[in-house]
């Protein structure tokens, strides 16, 4: 299906966010109209700012857990791409409240005025935390475990929600579970920085990177751009075996954190040699990690066409470039 982008209007929720500034770039790139819903809790301005003369694009700064803000975001809008939450395993287990409160509430509110303003399609940002402890390897969509962590529950009764929408209202829904996503706009500060933007930032402050556990713990560390195609596939499809389904958003490849220190110490070598003496150290296991983390993107490749087009080598790079400029 192709998207007429001269009559089609979209909202990004959590648009001021790491994913959801580079997807509002990458929709008002294409030629849709794009409103941008966010309270900067969590995002900032200056992820947005160059749109602002865009006449394409609306910023609405508002709480997904006021109902009515979330009504007057979605109106004339024909699909949601809902990416706002408070993210972080460790917050979560911090504060159990604010993430239900957010994360649950604020998604049913979303859910709610996009049946009401008779969106299409309803896409949002899932999780890999919802294979909870499940250890079988590679993770594939219909095979959960129980969740680990408050976060982890709440991105599961988000695809129940909205599988309940489905099947009560007739809405269209896809679900795409992230695995690990980096790349630009990330913020490297605060206690809940991930794990890329963190270490690169240590690093090129000369400070050891300090890995949680041994170091063998493994993700399936995805870059932006594969997350953006996988949003955009979610739109365009109209393949109905492809739709009201959940998808994992990943590379099909796992890397181990200590391997990941040592690939982003080794790249960042090239713009200051003095960071190949920086040593990594080894920390204490965090509570709620999974240990091990690796997709199957059979399911996306065979109903959306999803294919990775930046490995974690090359997206490194990538997002490397974009913080020694802006650090």
């Amino acid at each position: 299906m192709s998207v007429d982008t001269q009559i089609t209007k979209v909202l990004v929720t959590g648009g001021a966010g790491f994913i959801g500034s580079n997807l509002c770039e990458r929709l008002l790139r294409d030629g849709f109209k794009v409103v941008c819903l966010d309270n900067l809790s969590t995002g900032y301005s200056k992820n947005i700012e160059a749109f602002f003369d865009n006449p394409l694009f609306q910023f609405v700064q508002g709480d997904i857990r006021d109902f009515n803000t979330c009504v007057r975001a979605v109106e004339g809008c024909t699909y949601v791409f809902h990416q706002a939450a408070l993210g972080s395993v460790p917050r979560s287990i911090n504060d159990p409240i604010a993430t239900n409160s957010v994360n649950i509430s604020g998604f049913i509110n979303m859910l709610e005025a996009s049946k009401q303003a008779g969106v299409k399609r309803f896409i949002f940002a899932a999780s890999s935390s919802t294979y909870g402890d499940s250890e079988v390897l590679p993770k594939v969509e219909e095979s959960i475990g129980k969740p680990l962590s408050p976060y982890a529950v709440t991105k599961l009764v988000n695809e129940l929600y909205a599988d309940v929408f489905h099947r009560t209202y007739g809405m269209e829904y896809i679900g795409l579970r992230y695995f690990n996503v980096f790349g630009k706009n990330q913020d490297p500060d605060g206690a809940y920085a991930a794990v890329i933007p963190r270490f690169v930032k240590q690093f090129m402050q000369l400070e050891s990177p300090v890995i949680n556990g041994d170091g063998s713990f493994s993700r399936d560390f995805t870059h932006i751009q594969n997350v953006l195609n996988a949003n955009m596939l979610s739109m365009a499809t109209d393949n109905p075996d492809a739709i009201n389904q959940i998808y994992n958003v990943a590379c099909g490849e796992a890397t181990t954190l200590k391997d990941l220190a040592e690939m982003i110490r080794s790249t960042l070598i090239n713009k200051d040699v003095e960071i190949g003496q920086v040593p990594i150290v080894f920390g204490d296991n965090r509570l709620g990690d999974i240990p091990h983390s690796l997709a199957s993107i059979e399911k996306i490749n065979l109903k959306l066409g999803y294919k990775p087009v930046v490995l974690i080598q090359e997206g490194l790079a990538d997002a490397i470039d974009w913080y020694w400029s802006n650090i």
